[in-house]
């Protein structure tokens, strides 16, 4: 985020919004203009700014990447462009604009004249007033829109793409029905058609679609290979452990696989203000346990607490608390060495621990095996208060074998029979918040007879 050029315009919206203004004080007391830049989603120009090194650094940067066994995503904005891009004065036909004024529209002087243009913006909030608003419902700004997402494509191996579903035919039908439009409108769905034309040079590139509303099954369907989860974070963030596990456990297992699970981002509050440690801890394994996309945040594994407006280029110094860096430490050094992310994995339901109990409600377990016969196991209790359940474990061969189960987060080691595993399940009593990684093996070759 915030790699390409905003601009002079985009970055007097954010200094001159009275908000803005008050926000900016809060978090960073004694804050300067120049502490102030335009937002990296009032984009002036896809190009690297000379202050980051320019093209040839952004290269070198992703080289370096390479090297490490990593790949590089950047931001593509797509519904709107900044104030400062050249096409408002060059091609003002590519936006959303009327004839006249109106609410959210601005006068903008052009080579065919002056024209009232459209700020960007989502139908449920305000413009955002350092944009303008491309029309979709135009074949030449799909084009143009494409051909930017094409040079992008050749500089990154993945990309975010804000706010995607704002650009889907019936939401952006609705959202300027109110604006003229032109005689035609394309029959297809913008991002089918824009996905295949990357697609067809790169077929490794990546999008994660930033998703809303319940959209993103159609996103993914047109050619995204992740989109956000909110929903799960939202039922994290309200402490609703049932409606988590009913959420997961909703979804088709191709949804599920193509979700990116997250805590917090640069739109949310600091998942460290908002969780205990504790909670946090429970949390992280479960976005970090599930098929899917796992999405940390830049700060998250430090428990920064300040969220942070995007225009700032300087952050307040934070203390980092040794619970929560312990905690991800230990995340990021065990799950490795499981089949966690890379086996097959699959959500599982688990069953009471007795018949007025109703505790089990409150886990997420996840099963993942990669080398048979041996799995993993993630079960995490998102209660705040124990809770019990069975788990219907299924790899194959489960009944045949006596197994060794050991939990890797205490070192525990346990001894299970096959066919009790498979008749009744595993039991777990976990405390508040508590978690499980538990590796399993068999403790004999030799088979089990009744």
């Amino acid at each position: 985020m915030g790699v390409w050029t905003s601009g002079p315009r985009a970055r007097q919206q954010a200094l001159a919004q009275p908000q803005q203004r008050r926000l900016y004080a809060q978090v960073l007391p004694g804050w300067q203009a120049d502490d102030v830049a335009g937002s990296p989603y009032a984009i002036g120009d896809y190009q690297v700014p000379a202050a980051l090194g320019g093209e040839a650094g952004l290269a070198q940067f992703r080289n370096a990447l390479h090297a490490c066994g990593l790949k590089l995503l950047l931001d593509f904005v797509p519904n709107h462009l900044g104030l400062d891009h050249r096409w408002l004065t060059e091609r003002p036909d590519l936006f959303v604009q009327s004839p006249t004024p109106r609410p959210g529209t601005f006068r903008q002087q052009t080579r065919l004249g002056p024209r009232w243009l459209a700020h960007g913006k989502d139908p449920h909030f305000f413009p955002w007033t350092d944009t303008v608003q491309l029309d979709y419902r135009r074949p030449d700004a799909r084009a143009a829109m494409t051909g930017l997402l094409e040079s992008v494509a050749h500089r990154c191996d993945g990309a975010r793409c804000d706010m995607a579903m704002l650009l889907l035919k019936d939401v952006f039908s609705r959202t300027w029905a109110q604006f003229p439009a032109p005689d035609t409108a394309p029959g297809s769905e913008f991002w089918a058609d824009a996905i295949a034309a990357v697609k067809q040079t790169n077929p490794d590139f990546l999008f994660l679609a930033e998703a809303y509303w319940g959209l993103e099954p159609r996103l993914q369907e047109l050619g995204f290979d992740y989109t956000y989860d909110k929903v799960l974070y939202d039922k994290l963030i309200a402490r609703d452990a049932a409606g988590a596990q009913r959420h997961l456990l909703g979804l088709p297992p191709q949804g599920l696989a193509a979700g990116a699970h997250f805590l917090e981002n640069h739109d949310e509050p600091r998942a460290a203000s908002l969780l205990s440690p504790a909670e946090q801890g429970a949390a992280a394994l479960l976005i970090l346990g599930l098929p899917g996309m796992r999405f940390l945040h830049q700060g998250q594994l430090s428990g920064a607490r300040i969220h942070l407006p995007v225009q700032l280029l300087r952050w307040p110094p934070e203390p980092k608390p040794a619970a929560i860096q312990a905690l991800y430490e230990r995340l990021l050094t065990t799950l490795p060495a499981t089949s966690v992310g890379r086996g097959q994995g699959e959500l599982l339901l688990p069953r009471p621990a007795w018949p007025d109990n109703p505790t089990a409600q409150n886990f997420i377990l996840a099963q993942w095996q990669a080398q048979p016969p041996e799995f993993d196991l993630v079960a995490v209790n998102l209660a705040p208060h124990p809770s019990q359940c069975y788990v219907p474990l299924n790899p194959p061969g489960l009944a045949a074998r006596q197994w060794r189960l050991v939990d890797l987060f205490s070192g525990e080691h346990f001894l299970r029979d096959g066919p009790d595993l498979h008749r009744q399940g595993l039991y777990l009593d976990l405390p508040a918040h508590g978690t499980s990684l538990l590796h399993a093996q068999p403790a004999y070759s030799n088979l089990l007879s009744r």
